[in-house]
């Protein structure tokens, strides 16, 4: 190589310099990841408020002439009162029903298997012989319903436990994202503006990132929260009604299951009504029956076409997996963190074939 091939010393020297920033940033940005990984939680949570609270604190800024600490304020006031303070109280209220249902389940005032058994008194003898001759004994499946039903409660009283074990470390969590939130719902449009001028992905890219993110978001929240949250209210209202023991319990179960669309939350509340038909409390279950299949039923049929239809739409196995893979992964946040991961990967992936295609 020739002395005139040699690239001069002031262009290697900048290659060199721009090698190694670009080094140091990549060293800087995972160590800053190593850092933050204890908050991811809620730090996503202070995100996913801010984008769903943000016209709150657009209308309190409008109101207040532009001042914006004092509307960010406001709109945390408006998130405490009418999503946090509630939801601490259900989860309190779930712990102790968990327990308390846990303790039944041990001292043998609930058991599966009578429950069972009675089922296989109700049936024809035909049914019942139809099943021994497919192998299914009735008294194994009594044994493993208890089974079940201990595992399960203990599961629950042991999350119970858990929670209760680390009231420091989920109040001190909480504190931080209302301090994080306070700063999105003050800063947002602000942040946005930077985070698209450092990001190399192109404004345009960048802008149909956040905005999918936004219609992500508020379809996850409200396609699982919204509509799980009012099915399961109305189920743990009927619950209450009867008389069911654990009724804020079983609302709550009936929130988790609304992932399962038409079906989830039937799960819950046709075996109800199976067991109190066989206990003789006909009304009851006939009661239960229609409540399920008009009010409960109905509410996922009607609020969730109105609420998701028009926002991002992800197939019903991929909600599942990815809230079920969320639930793994995140914990209790996986429930929306899931489904949101999973819904930003399709955007992604859309954006890119859309590019290459054209």
């Amino acid at each position: 190589m020739s002395k005139s091939d040699t690239p001069p010393v002031e262009e290697r020297t900048g290659s060199v310099e721009t090698g190694f920033f670009f080094g140091l940033l990549v060293v800087l940005t995972v160590l800053m990841l190593l850092v933050l990984s204890g908050f991811f939680q809620p730090i996503f949570w202070a995100a996913i408020m801010g984008v769903l609270f943000q016209p709150v604190q657009d209308w309190f800024e409008s109101k207040l002439r532009g001042r914006v600490s004092l509307a960010a304020v406001l709109t945390l006031v408006v998130i405490l009162v009418t999503v946090l303070v509630p939801t601490m109280l259900v989860a309190g209220a779930v712990a102790d029903q968990g327990l308390q249902l846990y303790a039944s389940v041990q001292n043998g005032d609930i058991q599966p298997g009578a429950m069972l058994e009675s089922l296989e008194r109700a049936l024809p003898d035909d049914v019942v012989e139809m099943l021994a001759r497919a192998g299914i004994d009735p008294q194994t499946l009594q044994a493993r319903a208890s089974q079940a039903a201990l595992d399960a409660s203990g599961f629950i009283a042991g999350l119970a436990v858990n929670v209760g074990q680390n009231v420091g470390r989920f109040a001190a969590m909480f504190l931080i994202m209302l301090y994080l939130l306070f700063f999105v719902l003050r800063d947002g449009p602000d942040m946005l503006q930077k985070a698209m001028w450092a990001l190399p992905l192109g404004d345009d890219r960048e802008r149909d990132l956040f905005r999918r993110f936004a219609e992500v978001g508020r379809a996850t929240i409200k396609g699982t929260l919204v509509v799980g949250g009012v099915q399961g209210t109305l189920g743990g209202i009927g619950f209450a009604i009867l008389g069911i023991q654990g009724a804020v319990f079983w609302g709550v179960v009936m929130i988790f299951l609304s992932v399962l669309p038409a079906v989830g939350a039937t799960l819950v509340w046709l075996p109800a009504a199976l067991f109190l038909l066989m206990e003789g409390a006909v009304m009851k279950g006939l009661f239960l029956t229609l409540y399920g299949l008009i009010v409960i039923g109905l509410a996922d049929n009607i609020l969730r076409p109105l609420l998701v239809g028009r926002d991002t739409a992800m197939p019903d196995w991929l909600i599942l997996v990815s809230t079920l893979g969320g639930l793994t992964t995140f914990g209790i946040s996986g429930f929306v963190m899931g489904p949101i991961i999973a819904g930003m990967f399709l955007s992604v992936w859309q954006m890119f074939g859309a590019e290459h295609d054209a």
